[in-house]
């Protein structure tokens, strides 16, 4: 029964994370429609700086807890669980203080960086979350730890609404009563604020409400908070490497495109306009690799457990299938936006300005989700420690090829950045993982994939050479998208039959081992 119970409880924090990871990427659509490009590429180029300090914050926290909890409470430790419960909230505190602090006092150095004055608004209220998140992570690692995974993925979706509904409410009122650009995107950060601040206010009322453990004698003291601190930190690192892959070569983006267009006479508002249509892109590699990110989570503890109990071999057919799935759903999705970039930017945000950007991030959404699906491998066989190097790597890398692109070729050189370093970190993780003996590249399969996505894209993009697609309506744009989508999945799905890379005892397979994982 207990079994089941956690079974059904991981099912439903990875459907939830899923639902949430889509709806905190979709809705940068509707975000930029109402509030233009400048602005969002003002909330483009700060987000990834909160990103980032969110995640060294809280990444890993949950998970490191939660492990920490569960081994106490199967030994009946009720003072264990008390002492790493407060260790983690003091944490939790002192990370995201410290986080405030740091960008609070450093606001006009970063602002500068960025688009310049404009930014430093929305990047002091959006950084007030860090107040708050660290806060709420570790009430969420407490109940994982029991195997109750319910209220986690309840104050996901919460958060989630309440920030994604209450910043585009606020940005359509600021744009409507005719606000600056740099205070649309300041004040309508309010929204993550308070997505957070109602999601820790839902866990604190489950916490007491299922009267929490308090044991009778927990003396509690600067050296327990040292050693339980330690033992919190040396699990949540490593997971903090890993969730901070996108993060950071977003933060990267954020610093070094503003400067690259600065130094070849770009003005702020057309810095902040061409980040926006940058920035179109990478909103639709965020959708695009919600999936690899949602299939990282069940994954990395199964590949822990069978790393400690089972063979190389058993670890490899583990991963098969999750690299199976991956190229299968990847590669079209790759090829159609870029085959389909004119119609899909028009129909989504409004014009075909940056269509080369988008068709050039858009492609490396591939490599973008095998990166992801790579690094977490990496982390569930005890390489963590490789996957930080070549994080590290990519990171410098990425800087130094957007600078030197974007004086050559404009703002579209840091989209072709973008798809060298991705493709570069899906090599490097191969290649990390070929050294160790783990993985099967099945070439002939892998190039029929490829082969397959790729005829349906060039049968779609005929079409679009007749069209005058500039002249369409938004709406005719759209459904052209749609009606291609669907061709195009009729025709890669028979062209998989017919090479004989899936049949239905793959498919039925597939959906198991993804019900399992889950």
């Amino acid at each position: 029964m207990k079994q089941s119970t956690l079974a059904k409880g991981t099912i439903l924090l990875t459907v939830t994370t899923l639902f949430s990871k889509f709806i905190g990427s979709l809705f940068r659509i509707p975000l930029q429609n109402i509030a233009g490009d400048e602005v969002f590429g003002i909330f483009s180029m700060v987000y990834p700086i909160y990103m980032v300090a969110l995640i060294l914050s809280v990444a890993g926290i949950p998970l490191a807890i939660s492990k920490l909890i569960a081994e106490a409470n199967d030994r009946n430790d009720l003072i264990a669980i008390h002492k790493i419960h407060t260790t983690g909230k003091r944490l939790a505190i002192l990370f995201g203080f410290l986080s405030f602090i740091i960008i609070l006092f450093f606001s006009d150095v970063l602002a500068a960086l960025l688009g310049g004055s404009q930014t430093k608004l929305a990047l002091l209220v959006v950084s007030s979350t860090l107040l708050i998140a660290p806060y709420m992570a570790v009430y969420r690692g407490y109940f994982q730890g029991f195997g109750n995974m319910q209220p986690t993925s309840i104050s996901q979706v919460i958060e989630q609404l309440i920030r994604v509904n209450l910043m585009i409410l606020l940005a359509f009122f600021l744009v409507s009563k005719g606000y600056s650009d740099e205070k649309i995107a300041g004040w309508m950060m309010l929204g993550s604020f308070f997505g957070a601040a109602c999601s820790l206010l839902y866990l604190i009322k489950v916490f007491y409400r299922n009267k929490p453990i308090k044991p009778s004698k927990s003396h509690y003291s600067l050296s327990v908070w040292w050693v339980s601190s330690i033992k919190i930190l040396k699990l949540s690192i490593p997971i903090a490497f890993g969730a901070i892959t996108m993060a950071l070569l977003h933060f990267v983006d954020a610093l070094t495109i503003p400067s690259g267009l600065r130094t070849i006479g770009f003005s702020p508002s057309e810095i902040n306009y061409s980040f926006g249509l940058y920035s179109r892109g990478t909103a639709l590699i965020q959708i695009t690799t919600v999936l690899a990110s949602a299939m990282i989570l069940p994954l990395i503890p199964e590949l822990t457990k069978k790393r400690l109990t089972q063979s190389r071999q058993n670890i490899t057919q583990t991963i098969t299938q999750p690299q199976l799935f991956i190229r299968l759903t990847a590669w079209p999705a790759a090829f159609m936006i870029t085959v389909l970039a004119l119609p899909i930017n028009l129909s989504l945000f409004t014009d075909i300005n940056g269509s080369f950007m988008l068709a050039t991030i858009g492609f490396s959404s591939v490599f973008t989700s095998f990166a992801i699906l790579g690094t977490g491998i990496l982390q569930g066989i005890n390489l963590a420690k490789e996957a930080a190097w070549i994080i590290m790597i990519s990171v410098f890398l990425k800087a130094a090829l957007n600078l030197y692109f974007i004086q050559n070729f404009g703002v579209e050189g840091a989209a072709v950045a973008t798809l060298l370093i991705y493709m570069l970190i899906v090599a490097m993780n191969t290649y990390i993982l070929f050294q160790n003996k783990i993985g099967i590249i099945h070439f002939k399969q892998h190039l029929l994939i490829i082969f397959s996505a790729f005829i349906v894209a060039m049968i779609i993009y005929l079409p679009t050479l007749a069209l005058p697609i500039d002249k369409l309506s938004r709406f005719s744009a759209f459904f052209y998208v749609c009606l291609a989508i669907i061709i195009g999945s009729i025709l890669y799905t028979f062209l998989l039959f017919l090479f004989k890379i899936i049949n239905f005892k793959t498919i039925s397979s597939l959906l198991y081992k993804t019900r399992r994982k889950s």
